[in-house]
């Protein structure tokens, strides 16, 4: 409970003195506010008998209890009152260091972080479904003989789909909310998987692929979000984080399956079919979760829904989140801290944000941040640098090369690990530290490979340093780091609008650079294709260091007050 006394006396000491219990609640608690210059017996002795409570016993209810009341003065009488605007600021300094149980978070970040790994599994699976569709002997169908276009439909239709999601949720997004948009784009992916893996012919398999993109933009925009609104500000940079990680370890599950059944007949309708159950249990997971307690408020703000409804549904699903008994007093106290910090900030303002307000004030300043990384993200190259993965560890001599699926594996596994330690550092060392040490690398990895392919061909292991170098870089940087400053850098107001264009950014900006690819290398060739991408990586180093903050530790609302304006 976070307390204060405020006695009108002079300081009766001027130094601190030495306590041997520091825990940080009892230390706020007995935060001592000296004021006016009367002085009383009985405040002092009130002062002394309230002191000597809490420090004998500091771990006791009763003894803390005794520290409600707090004692003004109107002339010369001590009126002894509840001190509530006194405790505000403590309240919500301790709202902000809210304790948690790991046990109470895992599920609200598990469900939504599930659609992450399906979208990596789609990466993956769908590399190693191009080799069995196209096979006259494992395909399994009469259809098997692809021409590029229709190749190419395939292989980029869940990114047509991701982009036409991205661009549908966009005006209702906040309509929707977390919740929902999660729970359709579960029901997405498992209708996109079933009829991929059961299509008859090309034309269903292509509108299989698109039903599964839809349900990727909507994941996209939704996961984030609904992790960054329910999960303590201690911890959200780790579970956003780990979300990326789940995207990883999709795209390995997604390798792995490949390779288990790239000598099946039909073994293209498994790799597909199999994200479906992975869907039905996601969509499940959020059905059971409860809203996010953030947007409940927002609608109140916005006059979408009455102040009081809003506020009990809201301390319903903190409790729920939390592991509290429902409508505790610690969720009651900080959902009212949330919603009148969030009322504050709407005070000066229309209700609800118009279309084009991201592109204004301080949501455009977070678009700037949020959507220049994702953008920095897909043009430094990280489709292209991975093109040549097999290339380079087969000109290394490495056995595992001659084995596509299996070079696929090793590169998964490496990413994972380093999408670890980024998840592992995030909170510790922060945001920016991450992006500048990942970024520099990812340019300097750059750098070498166009070296190795313009002079140092004779030195492979530089191309295998370079190339790990790269991934490992992008993987504690660009890689989670985007994505978590994404869910956090927007204002509430405009959140859902500025993620969806966000998520727009980065898919589109992906196409563009899956389709220049060719076109660029046969032109510029493989040495000044990567040298131009490593110039690309120092712009994206020095707009690192010029345009993000950092944003470790800080609760949503205060990146809004103290960082967007």
């Amino acid at each position: 409970m976070a307390m204060a006394f405020c006695l009108p006396i002079r300081p009766l000491f001027t130094h601190k003195p030495s306590l041997s219990y520091t825990h940080k609640t009892h230390l706020k608690a007995s935060r001592v506010l000296f004021s006016s210059t009367r002085t009383t017996p009985l405040l002092v002795s009130s002062f002394t008998a309230n002191l000597q409570a809490l420090f004998h016993n500091p771990t006791s209810s009763s003894s803390v209890s005794k520290l409600r009341l707090i004692p003004k003065v109107g002339g010369d009488r001590a009126d002894y009152s509840s001190g509530e605007e006194q405790t505000k600021s403590v309240d919500s300094e301790a709202a902000n260091e809210e304790e948690f149980s790991w046990s109470s978070v895992i599920l609200p970040f598990l469900f939504p972080a599930l659609g992450g790994l399906l979208f990596g599994y789609d990466i993956g699976a769908t590399s190693g479904a191009t080799l069995s569709l196209q096979s006259p002997e494992l395909s399994g169908t009469s259809w098997f003989n692809l021409s590029a276009v229709q190749l190419g439909l395939v292989v980029s239709g869940s990114l047509y789909g991701a982009l036409l999601g991205s661009f549908l949720v966009y005006p209702i997004a906040d309509f929707l909310g977390r919740r929902r948009e999660l729970i359709i784009a579960a029901v997405l992916y498992a209708l996109g998987s079933l009829t991929t893996a059961y299509s008859p012919d090309l034309g269903v398999l292509l509108a299989g692929r698109l039903l599964y993109g839809l349900g990727i933009g909507l994941a996209m925009h939704g996961a984030p979000l609904y992790i960054a609104e329910t999960c303590p500000s201690k911890i959200r940079g780790t579970l956003v984080s780990l979300k990326e990680l789940f995207i990883v370890l999709g795209i390995l599950m997604g390798y792995l399956v490949g390779s288990l059944q790239i000598n099946a007949v039909g073994g293209w309708r498994y790799m597909y079919g199999l994200s479906a159950p992975v869907a039905s249990l996601m969509g499940l997971g959020m059905w059971l979760l409860p809203p996010s307690p953030r947007w409940l408020l927002l609608r109140a703000v916005q006059g979408k829904a009455t102040s009081q409804d809003s506020k009990e549904r809201a301390i319903v699903a903190l409790s729920k989140l939390r592991g509290r008994p429902p409508g505790d007093k610690v969720s009651e106290k900080q959902i009212e801290a949330t919603f009148l910090s969030l009322k504050s900030a709407y005070s000066e303002q229309e209700s609800e944000g118009s279309i084009w307000e991201v592109f204004q004030g301080p949501s455009l300043k977070a678009f700037i941040i949020g959507g220049g990384l994702v953008l920095f993200q897909q043009i430094t190259g990280q489709p292209s640098v991975l093109y040549y993965a097999g290339p380079i560890l087969q000109n290394a001599g490495f056995a595992a090369a001659s084995d596509a699926t299996r070079v696929s594996v090793v590169i998964g596994v490496f990413k994972l690990l380093m999408t670890w330690v980024a998840v592992l550092k995030v909170d510790d060392l922060g945001r920016r530290p991450l992006l500048i040490g990942g970024v520099s690398g990812i340019a300097l990895s750059l750098l070498l490979l166009s070296a190795y392919y313009k002079f140092l061909g004779g030195f492979p292991i530089v191309a295998v340093a370079a190339l790990l170098l790269y991934v490992g870089c992008y993987q504690i940087s660009f890689g989670p780091i985007s994505w978590l400053m994404v869910s956090e850098i927007f204002p509430l107001r405009t959140r859902g609008k500025g993620i969806s264009l966000a998520v727009l950014t980065n898919f589109g900006s992906n196409a563009i650079v899956t389709f220049a690819f060719s076109p660029l290398k046969e032109l510029l060739g493989a040495e000044n294709l990567f040298l131009l991408f490593g110039a690309i990586a120092l712009l994206s180093l020095l707009f690192v260091a010029l345009q993000v903050p950092e944003t470790k530790g800080l609760s949503l609302e205060e990146i809004e007050s103290k960082i967007l304006k």
